[in-house]
């Protein structure tokens, strides 16, 4: 689980990410699911956007997506959100502070 400080650090690193996640009318689907996991496997930051044709707000969206992957929600805004699951295998692995 992260902590503020933690969550804090990886909006910031969020910030400059781009949004390779989209959400439209279906939902999170099982190909939608299958990409947020590679995509979390590849950067381990990952920042996705629901349309607004989706019957799903971001947060249900981020929620849905945050149990299928074992991963950690990091932020929802508006229709934005960032997702977190650390890959000790990667070679640019983000350092979290404590």
């Amino acid at each position: 689980m992260l902590n503020s400080r933690q969550r804090a650090q990886l909006r910031g690193l969020a910030n400059t990410a781009d949004t390779i996640l989209i959400i439209g009318k279906g939902g999170v689907t099982e190909n939608v699911a299958a990409q947020a996991d590679s995509a979390l496997t590849a950067r381990e930051l990952v920042k996705g956007r629901v349309l607004e044709n989706s019957m799903l707000t971001a947060r249900e969206a981020c929620t849905e997506l945050c149990s299928i992957c074992s991963a950690e929600p990091v932020q929802v805004i508006g229709s934005k959100f960032v997702i977190y699951r650390e890959n000790r295998k990667l070679d640019k692995r983000i350092v979290l502070v404590k």
